[in-house]
């Protein structure tokens, strides 16, 4: 019976989430904000590298902004895998605290040990921000000209598999149960989010990926709704496809080029942007954002990189996803122009045949690719 009382105990929390959600404030407009505060987390592994040199980057970017007041930078500290195991929570109160005084922050990637790691459960800090802050948003554009890409993937952040995931059953020592979750209002704000984005900027097609042939109740209401919000927006056509036909896909060459913008559940969205980062040209070279009516986060794709910093060559690492990453968040806090100069600049120094961001010994640095991008800026 205890399993019963705490799969019971689940669901009255997500009912009360869900009241949460219907009274959610409004997105923030950042033109009426004095200061804007951005935070600044290194996370672990290669993360301090390439946030050192990122915010060398924004320094220069922001230079005028942050003299004359209008823009706060913040480094918050604590997010590192021996505090949050020393603390054993995957978000310490004091770096929720910090990251509550910002407008949005940066984050490097963190590690999530599995139990061979770490001898008890610990929450990925990434999964407990977007819970916390209500970042339900995860966008992940990715581009490729010279082979007609150019996707935007709008994953939802705080339901799916993701939510609960750390609180599945374990039943005796032969049966394990774990929760998907999905909300009518959760789905509703991500679709809508992804068709405004369409409408916004010219585009005519919305990809909505599931596995509701087969999930029927949770999949089956996410596609569901996003039909219905479709409804509202009759300039744009949506696509049903299934997860693993959707995977193939991507590299299919006479298919993939007419994609435009993606929706998708949690789980699905989080292998599949891996994918179209790689096809970009690896996890390096992907940004992410993680918005949210009141805080965004933005962040590498890519994670810690150990073998790097193992073989202390973590000065190697390629700083191009993080720096994509602080275009996106320009573009969140209005400063378009900024976020195009620092686009062009970085895709500049990714062209440059001086610089081989290869992640080996022989590769250039972390620096050498700032460097690069300070002087096109």
């Amino acid at each position: 019976m205890g399993y019963l009382l705490k799969f019971e105990q689940l669901l009255k929390e997500q009912l009360e989430r869900v009241e949460k959600l219907k009274n959610e404030p409004p997105a923030t407009d950042f033109s009426a904000v004095d200061t804007i505060k951005i935070g600044f987390i290194d996370g672990d592994g290669i993360g301090p590298v390439i946030m050192k040199e990122t915010r060398r980057v924004l320094d220069e970017l922001l230079k005028e902004e942050v003299e004359s007041g209008k823009i706060e930078m913040r480094t918050i500290e604590g997010l590192t895998l021996e505090n949050r195991i020393e603390k054993r929570v995957g978000l310490p109160e004091e770096v929720l605290a910090a990251v509550k005084e910002c407008d949005v922050f940066m984050k490097g990637p963190t590690t999530t040990p599995n139990k061979t790691q770490v001898p008890f459960n610990l929450e990925s800090a990434n999964v407990a921000l977007r819970r916390e802050l209500d970042l339900f948003a995860n966008v992940r554009p990715v581009c490729v000209p010279e082979k007609g890409i150019d996707w935007t993937f709008f994953r939802e952040n705080t339901e799916g598999e993701y939510i609960i995931g750390s609180k599945g059953l374990e039943i005796g020592d032969d049966l394990c149960v774990d929760f998907k979750v999905t909300t009518t209002q959760g789905t509703e704000r991500i679709a809508r989010k992804a068709f405004e984005f369409a409408r916004a900027n010219g585009k005519n097609r919305i990809e909505c990926v599931t596995k509701a042939n087969i999930v029927k109740k949770t999949d089956g209401r996410f596609l569901e709704i996003v039909h219905k919000v479709g409804e509202e927006y009759p300039d744009i056509k949506i696509e049903d496809w299934y997860i693993d036909i959707m995977t193939a896909n991507l590299v299919n060459e006479d298919l993939r080029k007419d994609f435009q913008v993606f929706v998708l559940p949690n789980l699905y969205g989080d292998i599949i942007t891996d994918e179209a980062a790689q096809i970009q040209g690896g996890m390096g070279t992907a940004g992410s954002a993680n918005i949210g009516n009141r805080y965004a986060m933005f962040e590498a794709v890519h994670g810690t990189a150990p073998r790097m910093v193992e073989e202390g060559i973590a000065d190697r690492a390629n700083p191009e996803s993080l720096l994509k990453a602080a275009e996106l968040m320009l573009r969140h806090i209005g400063y378009v122009e900024k976020a195009d100069k620092l686009r062009k600049a970085v895709d500049g120094a990714a062209a440059d045949p001086a610089l081989n961001m290869s992640g080996t010994r022989e590769g250039s640095s972390t620096v050498e690719f700032a460097d690069a991008v300070l002087k096109l800026l």
